[in-house]
């Protein structure tokens, strides 16, 4: 007589991979655990503030130790969970295309212009809501879902914000290498995607660590920069990075770089936009929400804007970050380097608007008098 067959309890998977599923679900395409120790990247950081790369960030001299270890945020922590988002990138048709260049000299393919007339790019991280807050919500949730699964533990989350090396985490979670670009480079999702990590006083299995470059000989990005913001691969001199220079320096940017700033009018995509690993991750799905009518801008139009009409615009936005008066002195910049002799009317009225805008505003006027007067000279040139 046959017994009825045993049925073995089924044995769920290991925390760590669940807690990953999790991640999943909120968006998170790439996930992976690092130990909780020392940065391995804490040196070359301390010698990247030390030769002054960090510009006017401050808060990076004032938190530097802090970002030796990770119990700075959380004392008894023991596991990192590190994930990453895409927020995408240009368009797929265009993204990563090699040979391309980004110098204002030159008109480059990509998002099309929103309409005729001088616009301002945004970067692609930008266009849509405030993604610290997105973030946030969703890393919070996933923090909340550890805590609830293993009662007594406790877990802290974390977004850009934090004095954490989250590039060097992610690549000891497996996430991907860090790029001569600086950025973290994911072989089959690119770079563009956000990062976010979840602290946690639990010893979680860790991942392989991901080792070695996968750049090789290419210098894409290196050459494509056009403020030749790189001293040298994997080193960016924020000083000259026109993401630093339109979003994090409050004052005047320096009249050098303004023509290499393009119609870049908040932060930059051009080391990311022609670096070949983008190409693999171009038409994935991204959860990020976009919004079409941020992707470009109208400097005429932003100049025109009031405190008030600024903050009803932007508040919810990254671009608050800068606030009115670094939007308004980058949307001066643009036009001077667009050099549309139609917006002369909108920059002579913002000559009586702050200090930076106005300085601005002197140097696009200028620009276009001078160009206006070198076509009319060449117009009348006896031909050679």
């Amino acid at each position: 007589m046959s017994g009825t067959p045993h049925l073995s309890p089924r044995v769920p998977p290991p925390l760590g991979q669940r807690l990953k599923a999790e991640a999943e679900r909120r968006g998170f395409a790439l996930s992976g655990i690092a130990p909780a120790t020392d940065a391995n990247g804490f040196g070359r950081f301390a010698d990247w503030l030390d030769k002054g790369y960090a510009g006017a960030m401050g808060y990076l001299h004032r938190h530097r130790e802090e970002r030796r270890h990770p119990r700075s945020i959380l004392e008894s922590v023991r596991s990192v969970l590190m994930v990453g988002m895409e927020y995408g990138g240009a368009d797929p048709w265009d993204r990563g295309r090699p040979g391309r260049s980004s110098r204002p000299d030159q008109e480059r393919p990509g998002r099309p212009r929103s309409q005729d007339g001088p616009t301002g790019r945004v970067a692609a991280y930008a266009a849509g809501p405030d993604y610290h807050r997105f973030l946030w919500d969703r890393l919070n949730d996933l923090s909340g879902w550890l805590e609830r699964e293993v009662p007594g533990c406790t877990a802290a989350a974390v977004a850009d914000t934090a004095p954490l090396l989250e590039r060097d985490f992610a690549r000891r979670a497996g996430l991907g290498w860090v790029g001569k670009n600086t950025l973290l480079i994911h072989p089959g999702r690119g770079s563009f995607f956000f990062l976010g990590a979840v602290l946690t006083d639990l010893e979680l299995t860790p991942d392989e660590p991901f080792t070695g470059s996968h750049c090789g000989t290419c210098t894409a990005c290196l050459d494509a920069c056009p403020t030749d913001a790189f001293p040298e691969p994997g080193v960016l001199d924020a000083r000259r990075c026109i993401s630093y220079l339109t979003i994090e320096l409050r004052g005047e940017i320096p009249v050098e770089l303004r023509p290499g700033v393009g119609n870049w009018l908040y932060g930059c995509d051009v080391c990311q936009d022609v670096c070949p690993w983008n190409r693999k991750a171009a038409g994935l799905p991204v959860p990020f929400p976009h919004d079409p009518g941020l992707e470009w801008l109208d400097p005429v139009e932003l100049l025109g804007l009031d405190e008030a009409a600024f903050r009803a615009r932007f508040k919810k936005t990254s671009l608050w970050r800068n606030r009115r008066a670094g939007l308004l002195r980058n949307a001066a910049v643009v036009l001077g380097n667009v050099g549309d002799g139609r917006a002369l009317p909108a920059l002579e009225r913002a000559l009586s608007d702050d200090e930076v805008i106005r300085e601005a505003a002197e140097w696009a006027i200028g620009r276009i008098r001078e160009r206006s007067a070198e076509s009319a000279l060449a117009t009348v040139r006896p031909p050679p």
